[in-house]
């Protein structure tokens, strides 16, 4: 849910940094205007970031993560965003950073100077590292900045994982090919019951989801970041549930149980914005390394998309990320039609 963007900016006017208060509704709306802004210019084909799932970030603070939020002023203008994710539970040295300057007001120092900002702020609670991503262009893709890698080099941070946005248009899919790719994934899955739920997870298979989501930093690639395994359990999961509702997201997730076991071993989320009924996230997939070779990620993942477009008339397009080098979810998502639209560089830096 976080913006994934680093702004390069040189020298210039200092802002005014100050904390955002979710409670100063003239300000909070300043800034969804830059967030607006931001997109506009560096990935127009997004869709407009929504209100109301900013609103619900900037007030969750929950056992597992807090986040704090700064704003960035010149003449009472707003013309730059921070904000710092804390992880509260694991990765106690990290610090997840979204940084964006207006497109208005960009090369005057902006960037920078919120950085440093981040820099202090995570140095004075006792973290170690600074964690944040920017968007490049793709051969033959849609024009993006250069900007981020820039930014990213000049502060001293590491260019630490790359990942490639691929984009789902359902208006255009080949859907023989995907009945076809269900239809495999299905004669390879005996033993296996497939299960579809919204926003709330049942409640007996909590524990298989936090096992599942804790894997996910030790089984997919993430290059050179320093990450730890998170503990995933219940109060934490529902904590996100939450959140989600209170953004007014809307949730469709597919799971596989093992009949054997009565354990859920795989599992795929997507997710619609309040504001915007053409679009959905592509959110985790993941299948338990036991159960691996079933076709189980392409049987939840094409599943959950007919359960979403049922429910969902609207939805046209599907945004995910995945590692470059994640060969086999990228083979399940190019198989379903997704293609690729631009990069994605997670940069980390130690403070």
């Amino acid at each position: 849910m976080r913006d994934r963007r680093l702004d390069a900016t040189l020298g210039g006017m200092q802002p005014d940094i100050i904390p955002l208060d979710p409670a100063d509704d003239p300000l909070v709306e300043e800034v969804q205007a830059l967030r607006v802004a931001v997109d506009a210019v560096d990935t127009p084909d997004f869709p407009p970031p929504c209100p109301r799932e900013f609103r619900a970030d900037l007030t969750a603070q929950t056992s597992g993560r807090r986040v704090e939020p700064f704003v960035a002023r010149i003449d009472g203008a707003v013309v730059g965003y921070l904000a710092l994710w804390l992880p509260l539970r694991d990765n106690l040295d990290n610090a997840d950073a979204s940084l964006m300057v207006h497109p208005d007001h960009r090369r005057r120092g902006i960037g920078r100077a919120l950085h440093a900002y981040a820099v202090d702020r995570v140095r004075d609670i006792g973290r170690k590292r600074l964690t944040g991503a920017s968007v490049e262009a793709l051969p033959g893709g849609p024009a993006r900045s250069d900007a981020g890698r820039a930014f990213g080099t000049a502060v001293g941070a590491k260019a630490s994982l790359d990942e490639v946005r691929r984009r789902l248009d359902l208006t255009t899919a080949d859907r023989a090919a995907m009945a076809e790719m269900l239809a495999a994934a299905r004669s390879r899955a005996t033993g296996y019951q497939l299960l579809t739920w919204g926003n709330r997870t049942p409640d007996e298979y909590v524990a298989d989801i936090g096992y599942l989501e804790g894997r996910l930093n030790s089984d997919a690639p993430v290059g050179d970041l320093t990450l730890e395994p998170e503990q995933v359990d219940e109060r934490r999961l529902r904590e996100r549930e939450g959140v989600l509702d209170a953004a007014g997201m809307t949730v469709y997730s597919a799971g596989v149980v093992h009949e054997d076991s009565g354990k859920l071993v795989a599992l795929t989320t997507l997710a619609r914005a309040a504001t915007v009924p053409w679009h959905a996230w592509q959110w985790i997939t993941l299948v338990d390394p036991d159960h691996r070779g079933h076709r189980l990620g392409a049987l939840v993942k094409i599943e959950n998309l007919r359960t979403a477009e049922e429910h969902e008339p609207g939805l046209r397009m599907i945004d995910t990320w995945n590692a470059a080098v994640n060969s086999h979810m990228i083979s399940i998502n190019e198989a379903m039609g997704f293609r690729a639209v631009d990069s994605w560089v997670m940069w980390q830096q130690e403070v």
